[in-house]
């Protein structure tokens, strides 16, 4: 099953080109990292070069193999992707690290996230928003596709977040922190 193509926003701020160049450097980033050999990171373009935040995600054969992000912006995108591309494929620590063999083979999904803003459990769009609910320490995230490509109604997308941070399903109920992003997604 090939993942849904979600774009959250109205328009979308990267163009074909740019969304192409991000995916490659993902997968450069990846194969080089088996081959042993550096990346040489360069900036692309002055807009790929303006801090953001943003996630990768792998896919193997229409199935989850990795997926890693900064919530906040650290480093210029082009180097985020780069960064979370690696930490997909060989630190997410719900998979073993990605092989040789399965690299040619992995899609490639970017979310890249607008900042994170203060929500009202009423308020949540599924398909717009991604959540983040955080708690005493403890902190979930889940992208806006997730609920799209599960089914999920608002409940259980912010329930479901609330499991992910290790805290009660109902914890926004009790002093728990909900915030919302949008996220332009693409990939392949």
């Amino acid at each position: 099953m090939t993942p849904p193509q979600v774009i959250v926003k109205d328009q979308p701020v990267y163009s074909p080109e740019e969304r192409a160049q991000l995916i490659q450097l993902a997968h450069q980033a990846i194969e080089s990292a088996l081959a042993g050999r550096p990346l040489e990171l360069k900036a692309p373009s002055e807009h790929l070069s303006q801090q953001r935040a943003a996630f990768t995600t792998l896919h193997l054969e229409g199935e989850l193999r990795g997926c890693v992000g900064f919530v906040a912006p650290m480093y210029p995108l082009y180097r985020t992707i780069a960064e979370t591309a690696l930490a997909a494929a060989f630190e997410d620590n719900r998979f073993p690290p990605v092989t040789a063999e399965e690299a040619p083979r992995l899609k490639i999904e970017i979310s890249v996230l607008s900042p994170l803003v203060p929500i009202h459990p009423e308020e949540v769009v599924v398909g717009k928003h991604g959540l983040v609910v955080s708690h005493h320490g403890r902190r979930g995230l889940l992208l806006p596709q997730v609920p799209v490509e599960h089914g999920w109604n608002r409940d259980t997308f912010i329930a479901e977040t609330c499991r992910k941070a290790g805290l009660p399903k109902d914890a926004v109920l009790h002093g728990a922190t909900l915030e919302a992003f949008t996220a332009e997604v693409f990939g392949e």
